[in-house]
């Protein structure tokens, strides 16, 4: 039987306890890597959780941005319809609704021979006029800066160039005087071209509605902007 001694039995405790320390350490170091690439781990998924949120609202802003560019492309090509100086309410409501119908856009020229809140635009335009874009303008001069390089056509008894022969354009703005009195001679002169709409010679003019639809009707299907 082999008897150890005092040193013997102390050494080999020492060495367990060093054998058992070095593998805590060992045990230590492995979590602490596992830990460390947990971590890293994490790190790295929040990175790409930023880059991917960075990336979705660049996407976004540029989608956006398009939509804009588009919106204001169309509004560009839309065909306008500009009133100058009306003085029927009735008219005016009818031309709204006009305009919701088939896409365009309408200026009023003021000033205008009714308020603006008169019940019968309301009565007349009902709910479309909800759904028709309007500006007003103080006058001609204000008009005609806010619409820029649009070429202005003038639809008036006065001219002998029919409607019929006219080449329009998706950006032209259809100019139409007030009921009583037309255009005075100093705004059809300031206008890019003047037609009219063929009619029998015993009668004077149209309804302002009826010839705005006419003349909307034709520019429309001329240039391919009839809604589908």
């Amino acid at each position: 039987m082999v008897r150890f001694g005092a040193n013997d039995i102390l050494a080999r405790a020492a060495n367990r306890h060093r054998q058992e320390q070095l593998c805590l350490n060992i045990g230590k170091r492995q979590s602490d890597v596992h830990e460390q690439a947990d971590r890293r781990q994490r790190v790295l998924a929040m990175q790409n959780q930023r880059v991917v949120t960075v990336f979705r609202a660049a996407v976004t802003r540029r989608h956006n941005r398009g939509l804009a560019w588009l919106a204001r492309r169309r509004q560009a090509a839309c065909m306008r319809i500009a009133l100058f100086e009306p003085e029927i309410a009735g008219n005016v409501g009818a031309i709204l609704r006009l305009g919701a119908c088939m896409g365009a856009a309408v200026d009023l020229i003021e000033p205008m021979g009714f308020a603006w809140d008169d019940r019968r635009v309301r009565r007349t335009a009902m709910d479309y006029i909800d759904h028709v874009t309007i500006a007003r303008h103080a006058d001609f001069a204000a008009f005609r800066a806010a619409i820029g390089l649009r070429r202005l056509v003038l639809f008036t008894t006065k001219s002998s160039h029919s409607a019929y022969d006219f080449s329009f354009e998706a950006g032209d703005v259809l100019l139409f005087g007030k009921e009583s009195a037309g255009v005075p001679s100093a705004i059809a002169e300031a206008c890019d071209a003047r037609i009219r709409i063929p009619m029998r010679p015993q009668v004077r003019s149209m309804n302002l509605a009826i010839s705005t639809a006419l003349a909307l009707g034709e520019a429309m299907r001329q240039t391919a902007t009839l809604p589908s």
